[in-house]
Order: C-alpha cells, then structure tokens, then sequence
C-alpha cells in the first residue's frame, strides 16, 4: 500500500534505517510515537505536534511543550480551572492558617 505525506519540499530527505533524526519530517508524519499518541489523541497519521523550524521538523514537545499539551493537562495537578471553580474554591478555604482538621468540612468525592 503506498502512503502520501504532505511535507515541505526544502526539508531534509530521509536518513537510511538506523541513522539518527535529520528532521525529514516523515516519520511523525506516518506515525505518532508514544507522547505524540498522547498529545494528538491518535494511533495512526501525522502527528499534531510536528512543527517546521529552522529549515527542518522538530517536535514541537520538545520545542515548545506548553503549545500542545491540552488546557486540562497544562492545569493538572495546579488546583485551577481544570478542577472546576467550585473544586478549587473549597481548596483554597480548606488552605486558610489556623483552621484544623476538625474543623474542615468534608468533601465528598467527584461522582
């Protein structure tokens, strides 16, 4: 089955099996690796985060990491926005000096 990639013609050509990445753009173009899979939501084609730079593809997880990952995951873990405004409400009130245990109120966890 032949497959055609949509690549810029200025770009490298494609180094011999074994050789290290010259930035030809076509294996992500084919395929996704494993954080491309992540960052792309898919399993086969080109690779949402490939970039053109510099006369050459890079990964643009490497280069610039915070322009493909999903708002949800930028957030993850920080108590923003991407736990809801009510969640971090509750965090912030249950944060304030002075207040212990005892007197914090119970959450009940996420349905």
């Amino acid at each position: 089955m032949t497959r055609v990639f949509m690549l810029r013609s200025d770009a490298p050509t494609k180094p011999a099996a074994g050789q290290p990445c010259n930035g030809c753009g076509v294996c992500c173009a084919a395929e996704p690796c494993p954080v491309g899979m992540l960052v792309s939501r898919r399993r086969t084609g080109r690779c949402r985060a490939l970039v053109w730079q510099q006369g050459r593809y890079r990964c643009g997880m490497v280069s610039h990491t915070a322009r493909h990952l999903p708002p949800a995951a930028a957030l993850a873990g920080t108590g923003g926005p991407a736990h809801g405004p009510a969640l971090d409400c509750r965090r912030q009130r249950l944060r304030q000096p002075g207040r212990s245990a005892a007197h914090r109120p119970r959450l009940k966890p996420p349905r």
